[in-house]
């Protein structure tokens, strides 16, 4: 792979081959060979900015109806919005900083690392530079030294250094301009996102979802970091929700919708894709009991086409007044080992309302949402005519967290 050109379709397909059946190959030939495809992908991809920035001086993307060769690329690449920006603004980079372009042509540099000096220095940041009679073919040469030698982070502060550098006494950023977020839901339901955030921002939201994270950590949690901070984050939003202190939307407080037929609602069994939520996510049968355990449930009549016929009474299901005298009896999640505050769980129906089980503290449980969702899935808490609370895995054994108290 050495030299400046671009593999070719056989030597592309010959090294395919290659790696068809990896088993054949030695733990030093399997890095040997990513290494050598990692530099051949930052290869094409300096090819493909340098494309991407002659179709943009030539209009080129006009001949397919376009204006903008960002927009060809999403079109027609079906890349995302970011990774077309990222391509468009790496090519325009390259001709700045010419030292930089040869080392991403040659593959020792990747397009990643030409985008921290394309973000950061442009149009603005060259002009300033002119202007105080700076030089940034010294600058094209360390970075692409630190680049090549060093990590990514390490080019990073590099970068960060000579923008700050170059304008020490300017104006604070405004930090609504530096933040983003962006939210996908997939085929499936489930939701995956990205954010921005300045400095300040970010330090409000690392504290909140903190300390929620150290204080749930019951004895015997093996959930990973991201994992903990994923559930303090859905934490965070069930409090806000909760609270009702958001603002309220069309005159009604933001709230989870969820659609499930009556017959689904009370039959037994998982029931997968049963239900419909209110952003258009579809989930199981089971996971709508959950949900309905402690919940604002509204009957609606439905006609033979689609029609509403008849909307009943909304009607709470855990009045505040039941939910604050089992409060004052559990205090805290029952299930065994937990021991999550109140104001963490819901209140769980020992025998489901949607099976005829009584609404009243004698058929109601305090558990978190991990316990709840247990509960859902096989395991059983009950509370025995002591007033103890017994917590019972799938097969039947129960969870003892010390030395039993008969």
């Amino acid at each position: 792979m050495s030299g400046s050109a671009v593999l070719t379709a056989p030597e592309l397909d010959l090294l395919v081959d290659q790696v068809e059946d990896l088993h054949h190959l030695s733990s030093v030939q399997v890095l040997d060979q990513m290494r050598e495809l990692a530099t051949e992908r930052n290869r094409v991809d300096a090819v493909l900015a340098r494309l991407a920035r002659h179709a943009e001086l030539t209009q080129a993307v006009e001949v397919d109806g376009l204006m903008s060769v960002r927009s060809w690329l999403i079109g027609h690449l079906r890349l995302s919005g970011a990774e077309a920006s990222r391509i468009v603004r790496v090519g325009r980079a390259v001709e700045h900083f010419p030292q930089l372009g040869a080392a991403f042509a040659d593959g020792s540099v990747s397009a990643a690392q030409v985008d921290v000096v394309a973000s950061a220095v442009g149009d603005r940041e060259r002009a300033a530079a002119q202007l105080q009679g700076i030089d940034l073919a010294v600058f094209d040469r360390a970075w692409t030294e630190v680049a090549v030698t060093s990590s990514h982070r390490a080019l990073v502060t590099a970068v960060q250094a000579f923008v700050e550098a170059l304008d020490p006494d300017g104006v604070e950023p405004d930090p609504v301009q530096q933040r983003a977020l962006s939210i996908s839901t997939h085929a499936d339901g489930t939701v995956t996102g990205r954010f921005d955030l300045d400095a300040v921002g970010g330090e409000k939201v690392k504290t909140a979802l903190e300390s929620i994270v150290q204080a749930d950590r019951p004895e015997g949690d093996l959930r990973t970091r991201v994992q903990r901070q994923a559930d303090a984050l859905v934490a965070l939003a069930d409090r806000q929700l909760s609270a009702g202190g958001l603002p309220v939307l069309r005159s009604v407080k933001p709230h989870v919708v969820v659609t499930i037929g009556v017959e689904d609602l009370v039959a037994d069994g998982t029931g997968p894709a049963t239900a419909s939520m209110g952003f258009g996510a579809t989930i199981s049968a089971a996971r709508a009991r959950w949900l309905a355990c402690d919940a604002t449930v509204s009957r609606i009549v439905m006609g033979p086409e689609g029609t509403p016929l008849d909307v009943g009474r909304t009607h709470r299901v855990v009045t505040p007044g039941l939910r604050r005298a089992v409060v004052a009896r559990d205090q805290t999640c029952v299930f065994a080992g937990c021991g999550a505050p109140h104001h963490w769980a819901d209140v769980h129906h020992l025998v489901h309302w949607a099976h005829g089980g009584e609404t009243s503290p004698a058929n109601s449980a305090l558990l978190c949402e991990r316990h709840h969702t247990k509960v859902h899935h096989g395991f059983r808490v009950e509370r025995d005519p002591g007033g103890r609370w017994r917590t019972h895995r799938p097969d039947g054994t129960e969870i003892i967290t010390g030395p039993r108290i008969e």
